[in-house]
């Protein structure tokens, strides 16, 4: 009989969670989702992205992966081992004055998620950088252990941060 992986069971979790939040709900609109195999190196990865129904200015994707050894040692049963999924979200959103701008993301999102959590920015823009124009901002937070089934309890909660994230990143402007 199948039995399902850790990254199986959390990926339908999120989904479910999210695709609630955007059918039933009506808080989000769903943007885009990958569900993907990479066989080269046999891993699995789900990107779920989304925004605030109506307020197209930030966008948050969901990233869940797994490696082959993830999946080896949970098919195989290897106990000894930390075996479970890779979990981080990012914000996509366009950003005027990145030196500011970026120090006020920062401590906004250190506000909302616990301070320990790594956050990045990846500030970018189309060359010829011009004084005034508008940074693209891509803002990773990346929780530090893997993920398994232990946790599914506290991905409602997780989800929540999300969307203050976005309804505090959206009136940051």
């Amino acid at each position: 009989m199948y039995d399902p992986t850790i990254f199986e069971n959390l990926k339908v979790a999120i989904e479910n969670t999210v695709y609630d939040l955007d059918n039933i709900d009506q808080l989000i609109e769903v943007s885009g989702r990958k569900d993907l195999m990479d066989m080269a190196v046999m891993s699995r990865m789900l990107e779920l992205s989304f925004h605030l129904k109506n307020q197209t200015q930030v966008e948050a994707t969901i990233h869940l992966d797994a490696a082959i050894e993830d999946l080896a040692a949970e098919i195989l049963e290897e106990e000894d081992q930390q075996i479970g999924c890779v979990l981080r979200v990012s914000f996509q959103l366009m950003v005027k004055d990145p030196d500011i701008k970026c120090m006020m993301i920062n401590e906004l999102l250190k506000d909302i998620w616990q301070p320990e959590l790594a956050i990045s920015q990846k500030v970018a823009c189309h060359y010829p950088c011009e004084e005034g124009q508008a940074y693209e901002n891509t803002v990773t937070i990346l929780f530090p252990r893997k993920i398994n089934e232990d946790q599914m309890e506290q991905l409602p909660e997780f989800i929540e941060h999300i969307l203050i994230s976005l309804e505090r990143l959206n009136d940051l402007d």
